[in-house]
């Protein structure tokens, strides 16, 4: 994540408020209106990776091999000791919206420069949106059903979805479940910002992200990855784990209203809220915590808000709600798995996040979104939102074991 390349320095990067954003430095930014992002720093892909493999795989693959490394060493699972039988049920769900966008760039490239001969065989592998996931499956010999979603800024909440499926159906005992993005390439930020989509704070990167606020003026377009662990609760007490948290349900709607931006009565998104409390068996006023999409578009913020109230009744003025990309920026593909990690991570520590960077709350947006500071509150029970382009709307929901 641009603000730790572990869960430990993650979690404690969000909750004290730290922000990813700065000057751009994968590539000289001089020539863009937007010349700021939320960068993943000091990241050595071959601490994840052979080598070999490293150079030929793109960024977005280097992501999730060392998010599902780090998670499979969490979780104390050794594929290895498994009988064939048994990894034949464990699945991997690594989802992305954007995939190997650099290998596209490229290999175009040397086409257009050298001619259609040195165009690198490992192109194609190396753009699939697939490969995160294919690639993990092959690190562990994991031959369960191997899955990629792409669905835009909804695509790792889905990822929950898909994951939970399959473990209620009885086809996999685990899932390796998340997504990842790396979209901060000269092409990306040049098309956002000339979409209008992106903050243009150039000289004040760390408050650029401003969800909820009255002076927002777009998101900071991020990178990173992640992956957790999802396994049937019989299969945890088989071998003598006690889980923290549990997956209970989900949801999916659609806008099918315009190609970016949401429709403005944020029905869509509501209904993908109510759907997902109903398949979760809670009711509004169970909630605790909201991770909201929460770009800080003036659109996005707005609809948000009014499916909010829409969704939970009077308890919306009530739950806590905040947005990890007033710290990380816009994680496209990877932002769902960032979110999520926050539900984990509150409903474990017992603490909200903050929305850093709201100081001036925009009027249309009136409820409680934990302004710039951290808060200590009971939390048993978290939605976790993602609103992608297109008007795809995916809710999961968390829940501390035994609440």
């Amino acid at each position: 994540m641009p603000i730790g390349n572990d869960f430990p320095t993650y979690w404690s990067n969000l909750v004290a408020g730290v922000t990813g954003t700065r000057r751009i430095r994968s590539f000289d930014p001089s020539a863009f209106e937007v010349q700021i992002a939320a960068e993943v720093l000091d990241f050595d892909p071959t601490s994840a990776m052979d080598p070999k493999m490293a150079r030929r795989m793109t960024r977005f693959i280097h992501f999730a091999m060392a998010a599902g490394k780090e998670a499979v060493a969490d979780s104390g699972i050794d594929f290895a000791a498994m009988s064939q039988e048994d990894r034949d049920r464990v699945g991997v769900v690594v989802n992305t919206g954007g995939g190997g966008i650099e290998a596209i760039i490229d290999g175009t490239h040397v086409h257009d420069t050298k001619g259609p001969r040195f165009v690198s065989p490992f192109a194609i592998p190396a753009l699939s949106g697939s490969m995160g996931a294919a690639l993990l499956s092959m690190e562990y010999g994991l031959t369960g059903p191997v899955m990629t979603q792409v669905a835009a800024c909804a695509t790792s909440v889905i990822a929950f979805h898909d994951a939970l499926r399959l473990i209620r159906t009885g086809e996999c005992d685990i899932v390796l479940a998340g997504g990842s993005e790396a979209p901060v390439v000269p092409m990306g930020v040049a098309a956002l910002a000339n979409m209008g989509a992106l903050s243009r704070r150039n000289d004040d990167p760390e408050s650029a992200s401003r969800p909820f606020d009255g002076s927002r003026d777009g998101f900071v377009l991020g990178e990173g990855g992640g992956v957790v662990v999802l396994e049937s609760l019989a299969h945890a007490q088989a071998r003598g784990v006690a889980p923290t948290v549990e997956v209970i349900g989900g949801a999916l709607t659609a806008d099918a209203f315009h190609i970016s931006a949401p429709e403005p009565t944020g029905r869509g998104q509501a209904r993908a809220m109510t759907n997902a409390l109903r398949n979760a068996e809670v009711a509004p006023d169970e909630i605790d915590y909201i991770v909201a999409h929460g770009t800080a578009t003036p659109l996005n913020d707005v609809t948000e808000t009014r499916a909010i109230k829409t969704a939970y009744g009077a308890h919306a003025r009530k739950v806590a709600i905040s947005s990890p990309k007033s710290m990380i920026g816009h994680l496209v593909g990877a932002a769902g798995i960032a979110s999520a990690l926050a539900a984990i991570g509150a409903i474990r520590d017992q603490v909200i996040p903050p929305t850093a960077n709201l100081r001036t709350p925009d009027p249309e947006c009136d409820l409680d979104y934990v302004p710039v500071t951290a808060r200590k509150a009971r939390v048993d029970t978290v939605a976790v939102h993602g609103f992608g382009f297109g008007g795809q709307n995916a809710v999961a929901v968390f829940r501390r074991l035994g609440a």
